[in-house]
């Protein structure tokens, strides 16, 4: 819905105002300041009863506060049902508008208050912050809470802002077979009753609410050593976990030794649990003390190469860094949301390169991190990595890849510029500094240049508060056998006059030796290198080696022609990947041709050894495929990469690159031989050496032939479905089905989407590509205008990332100009508030680049 901002004067009372002439929607900024400047000394007692399969559950809450001067305040609680409240002893009715209960300013004090309530809540499969998971292997019932960004106010009444933290008491009642877990260690537990029990944990530091938690169930805990974390796990799943996960307790182990090394800040809490909940709408949840990881990203459902292990390990380092960054020190506002995610990123990958040294982690860190960035920041949607948050009901808006992959990148450059150490010392200072309390960004560069002795403001006025980025181009020429001109120009991409100031490391590039590396600071729009000594004439130049500049860095054309006429021979992996990323952005701004991608890959492909690289030109190969190229030039180039596909799956040297390898040939085939091979990888009768299929890449097989419309589909999805009832089986078959190719099967779905509030939300967030199954676009089109018109509901009822995810599924399925008229008759239709506008313009860039790219190639 739009942002309604509400005018300070109706928020901002005198000392003789006696209530609020309207309470506002959602937590104003100016509600938050007010409140942040009026209230300290905060405190809950929480007790909450859990009874299995009920729809509610009833709660009981002391809060304690200092209120600095005599006023009315507002205490937020958005859900639920109020049942009785007192301030100060006094028993009343508060008076609840806009999500807030007005606590009056005749029952309050100067100084400490108290304030008691009863109140009920709702739980419930999708769409409440107390969320119902029914195991179908067990029947077992598991009930856990996710606030962020600002739904605690959903579960019980608070102060529902991140820089009013306060420490927690939390008591829950819930069946004697049910293990509870919560931010601090168990204080004491009592029987209460038939089979019911009551447990206490202890007072947590001051925290902000979003990383209050609880998780109930019968849950079991692996085993754990001296100084090894607790990983709890459904009972259904436990005796997989106790194969699988010590490695998880163990990469948190060395990683809370590292992190508390380099930040000269002991652990700040006095547990770490981590809890696997299955389906959870993130990847993982860094609450205060008890991180929770979804159950899929640490016990896999497909065969994982060792790619996926080490994702898996970053996944646990970047909740472990929040425990510093953004629990122990967190960010005042939601606009500074990148303070602790930018950070929690960068430092995953910082500490990986120290625990797993053999590990070419900083390459991995351009393919995971970098291609999201420059895809996002290269839109006309994008946005600073500081945003503006009015309101906090807006606060998801500020999570995407500007904040979890722009701000790491950013701050790889910034070590540059400063130098590791100063780096290192400048958070030192900022945690040491700020400790269990709130900050900004302009408190962490204050800290940097303090310690360095380098300004900083225009680095942070440009890279924080300015959207988009520079494409830096190289001119050169040679005179004879010497390089006898080099210059650098900047242009921004999205056609502003922003001068970026950039700092990189330029590499010559030779045929039969090293490159030689030399380090450049671009500050203005253009720079003539002096000095070049007499430099040998390269083969090519690349601008950005070792990926410490964060820009688009293309190849001019004599430097790309050398770089692929060499690429096949080139032996750093690192430059080798990086030069792969600079001839797909190539592709993606229209000066490569996609068929000459193509046939590139095809001809280094086979003999690339880096799995992960294999499988970035894989991805892309399947993208050109499916979205570049014409029909008829997609018939000649499948077969190709369908038969290269089958025989790397076979006789690759290693089991990592099988697995890739399978996994390419599933994305890409479509012709009915290759249907066949997909049917006997199935069935058995072929198998892939070495590598056992879990259950979730079998029924990614069946999802590929139901959605090309095999002649023995249907038969296969029934018996896979036969073959694995199980409570995944389930979930694949809903995600399966929704790419068949039918029409009623379409209209079935899509109304399942919107309608049905049972179906848990990670089933549909699966499920969404194999509805928009890129061969499907005819069938899909007829949604995607009414996928946009849902936006707002969409918005309303689902967590952070579902949006995205929403949007890039439905857009991401057309290829047609009609598809892009359709989406900017939308933009124009009006009524469309100004985040939804430039999440739609985030997702419509990739159509706007395939229809230009066609436009350019196919005629």
């Amino acid at each position: 819905m739009p942002i309604r901002i509400i005018p300070a004067s109706l928020i901002i009372l005198s000392a003789f105002s006696s209530s609020f002439a309207e309470a506002p929607r959602g937590i104003p900024r100016e509600l938050a300041r007010q409140r942040a400047a009026q209230i300290s000394n905060v405190r809950y007692r929480l007790a909450f009863v859990f009874v299995p399969k009920a729809a509610t559950t009833s709660g009981e809450e002391e809060v304690r506060f200092r209120l600095k001067t005599l006023e009315p305040v507002l205490l937020d609680f958005r859900d639920g049902q109020l049942l009785s409240a007192s301030v100060n002893g006094a028993a009343l009715m508060l008076k609840r508008e806009n999500g807030h209960l007005e606590l009056p300013r005749d029952k309050l004090q100067a100084g400490e208050n108290t304030i008691r309530i009863r109140f009920a809540v709702p739980i419930a499969g999708a769409g409440k912050p107390l969320t119902r998971f029914e195991d179908h292997d067990d029947s077992s019932e598991y009930i856990y809470s996710l606030f962020v960004p600002m739904d605690a106010s959903m579960a019980f009444p608070c102060f529902d802002q991140p820089d009013l933290k306060g420490r927690f008491t939390l008591e829950m009642t819930a069946p004697e077979t049910w293990t509870v877990i919560s931010n601090t260690a168990v204080e004491s537990v009592a029987s209460v009753g038939p089979e019911q029990r009551r447990t206490r944990f202890a007072e947590t530091p001051p925290i902000s609410t979003y990383l209050f938690a609880f998780a109930a169930g019968p849950f079991q805990k692996l085993l754990t050593s001296q100084g090894t974390p607790a990983l709890y796990v459904r009972k259904s799943k436990f005796e997989r976990a106790q194969t699988e996960a010590p490695e998880v307790q163990q990469i948190a182990a060395r990683g809370l030794q590292y992190l508390s090394d380099f930040f000269a800040q002991p652990f700040p809490f006095t547990k770490y649990d981590m809890v696997l909940i299955p389906g959870l709408a993130y990847g993982g949840m860094e609450h205060a003390g008890a991180t929770f990881l979804r159950e899929e990203s640490v016990l896999f459902r497909i065969a994982p190469a060792h790619s996926d292990l080490l994702n898996r390990d970053i996944l646990v380092l970047h909740e472990l860094t929040h425990q510093w960054f953004g629990n122990l020190v967190t960010m005042r506002w939601f606009d500074d949301l990148w303070l602790k995610e930018g950070f929690a990123q960068y430092m995953a990958y910082q500490t990986l390169a120290a625990v797993r040294p053999q590990e070419n982690v900083w390459k991995r860190f351009y393919e995971s991190i970098k291609p999201d960035a420059y895809a996002i920041d290269s839109t006309k949607g994008t946005t600073p990595i500081y945003q503006e948050i009015p309101n906090l009901e807006d606060a998801k808006s500020a999570y995407g890849a500007i904040v979890y992959s722009k701000a790491p990148a950013v701050l790889k450059q910034l070590n540059f510029v400063l130098g590791a150490d100063k780096f290192r010392q400048g958070l030192q200072l900022y945690l040491r500094e700020h400790a269990f309390g709130n900050a900004e960004w302009n408190d962490l560069l204050h800290a940097l240049e303090r310690v360095s002795g380098k300004p900083l403001d225009n680095w942070g006025e440009m890279w924080i508060r300015h959207r988009g980025m520079a494409q830096v181009d190289v001119s050169w020429s040679c005179e004879g056998n010497q390089l006898s001109r080099l210059s650098l120009s900047q242009h921004d991409v999205l056609g502003s006059a922003d001068v970026w100031p950039l700092a990189m490391q330029l590499g010559l590039n030779y045929a039969n030796r090293d490159p030689v590396l030399m380090r450049v600071d671009l500050k203005g729009k253009t720079l003539r290198v002096p000095d070049l000594h007499g430099a040998e004439c390269p083969s090519f130049i690349f601008a950005n080696e070792q990926d410490y500049a964060y820009g688009r860095f293309l190849l001019d054309p004599r430097s790309r022609e050398g770089a692929v006429r060499q690429l096949g021979e080139i032996q750093d992996l690192f430059r080798r990947t990086l030069l792969w990323g600079s001839l797909w952005d190539s592709v993606r701004t229209s000066e490569l041709a996609p068929r000459d991608y193509l046939v590139l890959t095809l001809r280094v492909l086979p003999a690339e050894p880096d799995e992960t690289l294999a499988r970035s030109l894989l991805s892309h190969s399947a993208t050109a495929l499916h979205r570049y190229v014409s029909p008829v030039a997609r018939s000649q180039y499948v077969p190709q990469f369908e038969a290269l596909a089958a025989d790397r799956m076979l006789h690759s040297t290693n089991a990592d690159l099988r697995i890739v390898w399978f996994r390419g040939l599933e994305a890409i085939t479509e012709t009915p031989q290759g249907l066949a091979r997909l049917n006997e990888i199935l069935s058995g009768q072929l198998a892939v050496p070495g590598v056992e299929l879990r259950a979730l890449d079998r029924w990614n097989l069946v999802t590929a032939l139901l959605a090309h419309g095999g002649p023995e589909a249907e038969s296969i999805f029934t018996a896979e479905r036969q073959r694995d009832p199980s409570g995944d089986g389930q979930k694949y078959a809903y995600v399966a089905e929704a790419a068949r190719p039918h029409a009623a099967i379409k209209l079935r779905y899509f109304k399942d989407f919107l309608h049905n509030s049972s179906r848990p939300e990670d089933w549909i967030e699966q499920c969404l590509y194999a509805f928009n199954y890129w061969s499907q676009s005819e069938l899909t089109a007829p949604y995607l205008r009414e996928a946009l018109e849902a936006l707002p509901q969409i918005k309303r009822e689902r967590k952070i990332f579902f949006l995205v995810d929403w949007l890039s599924a439905f857009i991401d399925g057309q290829q047609s100009p009609a598809a892009q008229a359709e989406v900017y008759a939308y933009l124009d239709s009006g009524g469309i508030d100004d985040d939804l506008r430039l999440k739609i313009l985030q997702a419509v860039d990739e159509l706007d680049r395939t229809v230009a790219i066609r436009r350019k190639f196919l005629h």
